[in-house]
């Protein structure tokens, strides 16, 4: 089991290191990268087209800005990606969620919210989970932890 993390700047590090906890809370293999889709495109397409050969089976791809980083890997690759968008300054991060969520028909690219790190990093999980069931099995427990984190943040509110 092995996820591939692209982030188009190192300045994307914060944000892509909560998708990086939740894969080794899950004990995914992970290989991080730092690759943009403009200022080195040949390593993109590179980091694309060799993936599949080095065990990934899944990629985020973190951007910001024209974050086309996710779009680009996506069109060159079989596997799935998941597009992370990341908040830049410019727009807030609506400028990143509509280049990563606005694919051409033929390039899919599952997309989660601006900065949405650890739902990309779970949504991972889940694809990998068809061909894992002891992922699958994992991820039912951490919906039950997280429902019982609510549930004890719903009994303190009740003692005020």
């Amino acid at each position: 089991m092995k996820v591939g993390i692209v982030m188009g700047s190192i300045s994307d590090k914060d944000i892509v290191e909560k998708s990086v906890k939740i894969l080794q809370k899950f004990g995914v293999d992970i290989e991080l990268r730092v690759i943009s889709a403009h200022r080195t495109p040949f390593g993109a397409a590179e980091y694309a087209k060799t993936a599949e050969e080095r065990g990934i089976e899944v990629i985020i791809a973190a951007a910001g800005k024209a974050a086309h980083l996710a779009g680009v890997i996506a069109g060159i690759t079989p596997l799935p990606v998941i597009g992370l968008p990341i908040k830049s300054s410019t727009m807030d991060g609506l400028d990143s969620l509509l280049s990563v969520v606005q694919m051409p028909k033929g390039v899919p690219v599952a997309t989660v919210a601006i900065n949405g790190a650890e739902n990309a990093g779970l949504l991972a999980v889940q694809i990998l989970s068809v061909k894992y069931p002891e992922l699958r099995e994992k991820f039912k427990e951490y919906k039950l932890e997280m429902a019982e984190e609510v549930r004890d943040m719903d009994r303190k509110v009740k003692e005020i």
